[in-house]
C-alpha cells in the first residue's frame, strides 16, 4: 500500500503545474500605471476593476504556463500576451523566472520597447 501512495505522489508531482516567479521591470510598472490612470480618467471604477481581473487572470496563466503565449515579432526571446483588446504584456522566460518587460497600450508602437 505504501508503494502505491509513493507512486501516486511521484506522478502527482510530475504533472502538477510549475509556478514561475514573476519579476516586474520598472517599465512594466510604469506602463501599468499609465493604463490605470487612463482607465480611471475615461471609464468607470467598475471598468478599472474589470481590467484588473483580466490582468490578474493573464498573469496567473503566464506564471503557470509562460510558453503558452506566442513569441513576439519584436524579438525571438520575448513573448506577447494579450490582456485586453488594447493591452499587451511583453515578457521573457529565464529558467524558472518570468521577467515582465512591459505592459503597453496596443495603440503604441512596440518598437519603442526596451528589450533588455
Amino acid at each position: 500500500m505504501k508503494k502505491d501512495v509513493f507512486i501516486h505522489m511521484k506522478l502527482q508531482r510530475k504533472f502538477m503545474k510549475s509556478t514561475y516567479k514573476l519579476i516586474w521591470s520598472d517599465e512594466a510598472i510604469e506602463g501599468l500605471k499609465e493604463i490605470v490612470f487612463y482607465l480611471r480618467n475615461k471609464f468607470s471604477e467598475k471598468d478599472v476593476k474589470k481590467f484588473a481581473k483580466k490582468l490578474d487572470k493573464q498573469l496567473e496563466i503566464i506564471q503557470s504556463n509562460p510558453e503558452l503565449s506566442p513569441i513576439s515579432q519584436e524579438s525571438e526571446n520575448i513573448r506577447r500576451s494579450i490582456v485586453a483588446k488594447l493591452t499587451s504584456i511583453y515578457y521573457r522566460i529565464d529558467n524558472d523566472t518570468v521577467n515582465l518587460i512591459s505592459i503597453i497600450d496596443n495603440r503604441k508602437k512596440p518598437v519603442n520597447l526596451k528589450l533588455k
